[in-house]
């Protein structure tokens, strides 16, 4: 039997929802992973440290005690996020970044940024504080095409950030294309990327081929396979700027398969095997515990874990579902095959 022992991995893109939805999922995130940034685009959203606080006490009662887990808190950028929004986050034990969404970029979005440029003075604050900017990058443009969506927001918006904030650390999130990665890894190493696994195992055919598949469906959407291979080249480079960020989006599976289906993929609950596959199938697995468990900690400046986790080589079936008190989740590769499973 083969195995592969890695240090404890960290999420560092992470939705987990609230109520029933988040009983449901958080176990599975904290039986492999020791921390994770946690989104905070619920309805309403976190805007603030008093919100992120009584967010975490619920997201710590909901997880298994058996786990040493720690939710780290993000607060959701609105066009009224103040400068003294941001010291306050600073000075909390608890919030790690600020959230960037572009107003109708994604799940839950409606309150999020319409005028970049106006909020200068908070972004000028974050960066004063050294507190990280997580970004959603995409327009939001209804002309232009979904698939042009990123490339377009790093040549209109992310470039402007950089050059206005040179010392803010920015996380461009789930990035997507040749682009995204082209402008990271020839920016300074303030920036940084999170890569999930759908974008890695996935292109658009995935959606497309065969007849509409709602649970490939997520935003940024998939993009073509020249965009699939320079994300996997990017993840099993050893490059640091690059790291585990699932973006794991669970919606329950009704709202997924109807005639407006939500965005979002659910992997969290084979979150380290997913991205095992995806390393080995690049024969890079000697590549997966620096992106997996060490260079987000480094990037947002917290110690790497010391506990260790074993993967085994090993097929298994996903579920179909996972119950949310009587209604259903379907996750990502539902009924399909995995070819390792994590011990314990």
């Amino acid at each position: 039997m083969q195995t592969l022992t890695l240090t404890q991995p960290d999420d560092w893109h992470l939705h987990v929802r609230t109520g029933d939805m988040l009983k449901t999922v958080i176990n599975h995130t904290a039986r492999q992973c020791a921390r994770a940034i946690i989104m905070p685009n619920l309805q309403p959203p976190v805007t603030n440290v008093e919100q992120a606080q009584h967010y975490q006490q619920e997201i710590q009662q909901a997880t298994d005690s058996q786990y040493d887990f720690t939710p780290l808190m993000v607060l959701y950028l609105t066009n009224e996020t103040s400068p003294e929004d941001v010291k306050k986050a600073a000075e909390s034990s608890f919030i790690h970044a600020f959230k960037l969404y572009p107003a109708g970029a994604t799940t839950n979005s409606a309150q999020g940024v319409t005028n970049l440029p106006a909020l200068f003075p908070t972004i000028a604050a974050m960066e004063k504080h050294d507190v990280p900017l997580l970004i959603h990058g995409e327009v939001t443009d209804a002309e232009i095409d979904i698939f042009d969506r990123e490339r377009l927001f790093i040549e209109t918006k992310l470039s402007l950030l950089q050059k206005h904030f040179p010392n803010l650390r920015i996380v461009l999130e789930h990035v997507t294309t040749k682009d995204a990665v082209d402008f990271v890894e020839s920016a300074s190493d303030k920036i940084a990327a999170t890569i999930t696994p759908q974008h890695l195992l996935y292109n658009r055919n995935a959606i497309l081929v065969g007849g509409i598949k709602p649970h490939y469906y997520c935003l940024p959407i998939l993009k073509r396979e020249s965009h699939r291979l320079a994300l996997v080249k990017a993840a099993t480079s050893g490059n640091p700027k690059f790291f585990l960020g699932t973006d794991s989006a669970p919606h329950l599976s009704h709202l997924k398969e109807n005639s407006c289906g939500c965005a979002g993929c659910y992997s969290a609950y084979a979150t380290i095997e997913l991205y095992a596959e995806a390393f080995e199938q690049a024969g890079a697995l000697n590549k997966l515990e620096g992106f997996a468990s060490f260079y987000g900690a480094d990037f947002y400046r917290l110690p790497r874990n010391t506990r260790k986790i074993t993967l085994e080589k090993t097929d298994w079936q996903v579920p179909d579902h996972y119950l949310v008190a009587e209604q259903q989740l379907t996750p990502l590769k539902a009924g399909e095959t995995l070819h390792w499973k994590l011990q314990g």
